[in-house]
């Protein structure tokens, strides 16, 4: 039976977070594997975000949280430490309560990428990447094609200072890959990156111009709903290899569910 009294809480949190499908993914897991775990999808204003976070760290029987935008910079400044990758990009996409009541915070967007593209097919290693977007996911992105041995990572974001910050942040932690800043032009790239929400939307614009690239390149657009996204759908007419954003939520959910323990086979760490 699900909800019990014993039942472990987990909470998605974003804003708004109507598009979010962690929750259902969640309690589908949770149905599968017989538990009665619940995740219940929140959403609070930015400007409540403390008083929010106050609550629901007040609420003891909350295990776990997955964040997303525009919170994951804030919670990540909530909790008591983290794992490298969330500390790297001082954001976090899922934080678990600690034994003594406090959070600790991991981020797996680059994890879940990085899975899924291995999953396809993709090589990453020695490849030219053109990433667009720089933002909370883009960050985590970047680090972990550097770390999984891209040999060139050019960043693009609408803000340039932003870019500069991360591109200049990843190269001295993985020095053996070559970054910089510039246009969001495909040409020369191997690999083409959307870490950006345009797309979630008819009517936004694409995110790159699509003119520069050629069928022997890979687009991967992070974006889950709509699953072919404008940017995919022209990459594939054109001849591209293409990877949708589902993918790299699967990988997640699957990081997400060990982090979080939610078959209870270890409770030390809360």
């Amino acid at each position: 039976m699900r909800g019990t009294g014993k039942a472990d809480i987990f909470v998605m949190l974003a804003h708004p977070v109507g598009h979010a499908k962690s929750p259902g993914i969640f309690n589908e897991i949770f149905e599968q594997k017989g538990l009665d775990s619940l995740m219940v999808p929140l959403s609070c204003a930015p400007k409540d975000f403390n008083i929010f976070w106050a609550g629901l760290s007040a609420a003891e029987n909350i295990r776990g949280v997955i964040v997303s935008v525009p919170f994951k910079a804030a919670v990540f400044e909530k909790c008591a430490g983290g794992h490298d990758r969330a500390v790297r990009v001082r954001s976090a996409n899922s934080v678990r309560r600690n034994p003594d009541g406090s959070w600790y915070a991991d981020n797996f967007d680059g994890v879940g990428f990085i899975d899924a593209l291995k999953a396809g097919g993709h090589r990453i290693a020695g490849q030219k990447v053109l990433q667009v977007g720089a933002g909370g996911a883009g960050a985590s992105l970047a680090y972990c094609l550097a770390e999984a041995g891209a040999a060139r990572i050019r960043l693009s974001d609408v803000d340039g200072a932003r870019a500069a910050t991360l591109a200049d942040l990843v190269s001295k932690t993985f020095p053996a890959c070559e970054i910089d800043v510039g246009p969001a032009d495909p040409a020369g790239a191997d690999l083409v990156v959307n870490a950006t929400p345009m797309g979630l939307k008819a009517s936004d614009p694409l995110p790159l111009d699509v003119a520069g690239l050629t069928s022997d390149m890979t687009v991967v657009d992070i974006i889950m709903e709509p699953a072919e996204t404008p940017l995919l759908r022209e990459a594939r007419r054109i001849g591209c290899s293409t990877q949708p954003g589902r993918p790299m939520m699967d990988y997640q959910v699957e990081a997400m569910a060990e982090f979080f323990d939610i078959e209870r086979k270890d409770r030390s760490h809360g």
